[in-house]
């Protein structure tokens, strides 16, 4: 697309219609003094690129963040500490001639520079394109896309949803081919950066390249480490390609933390709930979120159901900032304490927003967006039950109650999408999976990582020792790669994206398997599997852009 001029934005400006629209962060919490106009910043203030998020059927949220040397040390990106003012546009067409919204907002020095501006008043169902201006300097074009409206199915959804990427251990390719599908809508399940020390989290062969600085604990920590990751051209395409849903997982604050209890709650760490804070201002500064999510003190609302029209429902949960601790510690147990009913990963508050939006949910598909394994997943092939005691299977007695609530609340298609654990998995959700005879009352969709592990390898995936103790799993894939879903009234497929290698950039993704789901018919069923010896194919997903 044609890059836009200082003239033509200003004209097209002119032109264009003064929209509906909230501004988010600092203006919307404190009052502010007067922004000044962006005219001196003499560097490109948009290094970290455009981004767009929470899509409704009359807009959506667009972001950006001011950073004219993004990796400076102090985290504020090498902005001066008073607020600039910004322009904003949204158009009808890919080349920025018809206009439709534009406006001004401020970016502020408290929240690092950045905007959230909530647009409203557009058609549904349609796509939009938007950008921004400070001073002199324009910034990227981003792609953006309203919802359908709540009365229609729309013309159908493309969604691809990612966990996991870790700077060190990969090339972020699997970002830039995720962009490549143009999906309407893109779910990032957790993980999205890591808080390590450089070379504090190694996989064989060594890191690819290496965070810059420390474990992250303060907010200058974290904008830093957010900064170095968005300026990565690859997550920059894929932030620009699609509106998001967002939510966290543990290591965009600390590895397996739970509440108020750190990754090691036997280490005095007094200023855990300060790290906390710091990590959640960071967090919202750096992500297309809506005024709701706006932190306050150590709290910051991500639970949050987004609706495509009546043909899907997404309800993006919080498995981490409510959760109580690991019973048995973070790793695989025989653990009889995750039974324990007062237990829950959600909280008692999220599971009744949840089972309640559940209730009265009209959708066709109901998706619940999430972090950690849901299904039973027992390492053990004898009597002995040896689970995860960091996902749902810590916490048995909270999953049967949201189980046993979309089945009372006659959910339609019920399917879990999941994060976390750095490989492909698709299978069949039960009520009692210690029960050989229990039906199948849903599906669980678990995305590979985009880099957390380097390579990987492939297999075949009936060989897992997890698939023979756990006959309702039905695929596993050790690649990294991301999940791309295409959603109809009557047909949800899933292709499950890998990439031979991300050790090196540039791979090629290919569809490693598909499983479809049907309109009231609970569970997965695969419809394509590549072979394992497809030596020729492998060699071309493995040709280097």
């Amino acid at each position: 697309m044609p890059l836009l001029t200082r003239r033509s934005f200003l004209v097209t400006g002119i032109a264009g219609l003064a929209g509906t629209a909230t501004v988010s962060g600092a203006a919307a919490v404190t009052g502010l003094p007067a922004a000044v106009p962006a005219a001196r910043l003499r560097t490109d203030p948009f290094t970290l690129g455009v981004a767009c998020g929470d899509p409704g059927p009359g807009g959506f949220v667009i972001w950006t963040r001011l950073a004219p040397r993004p990796l400076a040390e102090d985290g504020r990106g090498g902005m001066p500490a008073r607020p600039f003012s910004v322009r904003w546009q949204i158009y009808a067409d890919e080349r920025g001639r018809r206009v439709v919204r534009r406006g001004e907002t401020t970016a502020a020095p408290a929240w690092g520079h950045s905007v959230h501006v909530e647009v409203d008043g557009l058609r549904a169902d349609r796509e939009y394109w938007y950008r921004f201006k400070a001073g002199r300097h324009l910034s990227p074009m981003g792609r953006a896309r309203t919802a359908p409206h709540r009365t229609s199915y729309g013309s159908g959804l493309t969604m691809a949803f990612a966990s996991c990427a870790q700077y060190e251990h990969g090339y972020f390719t699997a970002y830039r081919r995720l962009a490549e599908e143009q999906p309407d809508l893109i779910l990032h399940l957790g993980d999205y950066q890591y808080e390590h020390r450089a070379g504090g989290y190694v996989i064989p062969g060594g890191s690819v390249r290496l965070h810059d600085g420390p474990e992250t604990e303060t907010l200058a920590d974290y904008r830093h480490r957010h900064a170095l990751y968005k300026t990565d051209p690859d997550l920059q395409a894929a932030h620009a390609a699609a509106p998001w849903l967002v939510v966290w997982d543990d290591h965009d604050l600390d590895n397996n933390w739970a509440g108020a209890v750190p990754e090691r709650p036997g280490v005095p760490q007094p200023h855990f709930r300060r790290r906390r804070r710091a990590a959640f201002r960071a967090y919202y500064e750096n992500m297309p979120l809506r005024r709701r999510s706006v932190p306050r003190g150590t709290g910051m609302q991500l639970y949050r159901r987004i609706r495509w029209g009546r043909l899907a429902a997404f309800h993006m949960l919080d498995t981490r900032q409510y959760r109580s601790d690991q019973a048995c510690g973070d790793g695989y147990r025989d653990c009889p304490e995750a039974a324990d009913p007062a237990r829950s990963i959600i909280g008692g508050e999220q599971e009744r927003w949840l089972l309640r939006g559940l209730r009265r949910s009209r959708a066709r598909w109901d998706l619940i967006g999430q972090q950690v394994f849901f299904a039973q997943r027992d390492s053990d092939t004898g009597p002995a039950k040896i689970t995860s005691q960091d996902a749902w299977d810590g916490y048995v007695a909270s999953r049967r109650r949201i189980t046993q609530g979309w089945l009372d609340a006659g959910v339609r298609n019920p399917v879990v999408l999941t994060g976390d654990v750095h490989a492909h998995w698709a299978g069949d959700l039960r009520l009692d999976y210690d029960d050989p005879a229990a039906q199948t009352v849903g599906a669980e969709l678990v995305t590979s990582s985009i880099s957390t592990g380097g390579d990987g390898g492939d297999s075949d995936p009936a060989t897992h020792p997890f698939l023979a103790a756990n006959p309702h799993l039905k695929f596993y894939n050790n690649q990294r790669g991301y999940v791309l879903t295409r959603i109809g009234r009557g047909l949800l497929s899933a292709d499950f994206k890998v990439l031979p290698q991300v050790t090196r950039p540039g791979a090629r993704a290919y569809t490693r398997a598909r499983f479809l789901l049907e309109d009231g018919i609970p569970g997965v069923r695969q419809a394509y599997l590549r072979p394992l010896d497809d030596r020729a194919a492998q060699a071309a997903a493995e040709e280097q852009v």
